[in-house]
C-alpha cells in the first residue's frame, strides 16, 4: 500500500488489506512511520542477502553489475515513498550502512577484476542505483521497464573503457 499510495496509505486500509484490525497494527508498531521503516528494513535486508550471495558466488566482474540491476529493479517501488520519509530510525540507518559496506566490497572486487573504473567508489554506485527510476519518471512514455534503458547507460558509464577522469 505504501508503494501504491505513499504515506497517504491509512493504517486502517493497511490493516484491512492484511486481514487484521487497526489495533493489531498498533500493537506491533507505534506509528505508521515505524511500520514503514520495518518494511523498508526488511526489503533492504533481503537485498543485502542477495548481494552477499552474489559476492560469494559470482565472478567479481559480474557480481557488482548483477547486484546493481537487482537493486535498481527493487528500488522502483520505493522511490516516491522513501523520498517523503525523513529519518525513520536506527534500524534503517544500520541497514543502509550494511548496504553501503556491501557496495564498497562489490566495487572493490569489480575494480580488481578491471570491470569498474578505478575512480568510482561503492558509494558512487549505491547512489547511482536511484537514478534510473527518477529519470524514467520524467519520460513521456508509460513503459514500466524504461528504467532498464537508463540503468544500461549508467552501467556503461561505470566501466573503465573510454572513461574520462571525474571531478573530485
Amino acid at each position: 500500500m505504501f508503494a501504491e499510495d505513499g504515506l497517504d496509505a491509512s493504517v486502517a486500509d493497511i490493516a484491512s488489506r492484511a486481514g487484521v484490525g487497526k489495533g493489531t497494527v498498533f500493537r506491533h508498531f507505534s506509528s505508521k512511520e515505524e511500520l514503514l521503516a520495518t518494511v523498508v528494513v526488511r526489503r533492504l535486508e533481503k537485498l543485502i542477502a542477495d548481494g552477499e550471495r552474489l559476492a560469494a558466488t559470482a565472478p567479481p566482474q559480474t557480481a557488482l553489475f548483477d547486484f546493481v540491476t537487482l537493486a535498481a529493479g527493487q528500488q522502483q517501488d520505493e522511490v516516491s515513498v522513501l523520498a517523503s520519509v525523513d529519518a525513520v530510525g536506527e534500524q534503517l540507518a544500520t541497514a543502509q550502512a550494511r548496504l553501503f559496506d556491501l557496495m564498497e566490497r562489490l566495487a572493490a572486487g569489480a575494480r580488481s577484476a578491471g570491470a569498474l573504473r578505478a575512480d568510482v567508489s561503492g558509494e558512487d554506485v549505491a547512489l547511482l542505483i536511484c537514478a534510473p527510476g527518477h529519470v524514467a519518471g520524467f519520460a513521456s512514455s508509460e513503459d514500466p521497464q524504461l528504467w532498464r534503458r537508463y540503468l544500461g547507460i549508467i552501467i556503461d558509464g561505470l566501466r573503465p573503457e573510454g572513461a574520462h577522469p571525474l571531478d573530485r
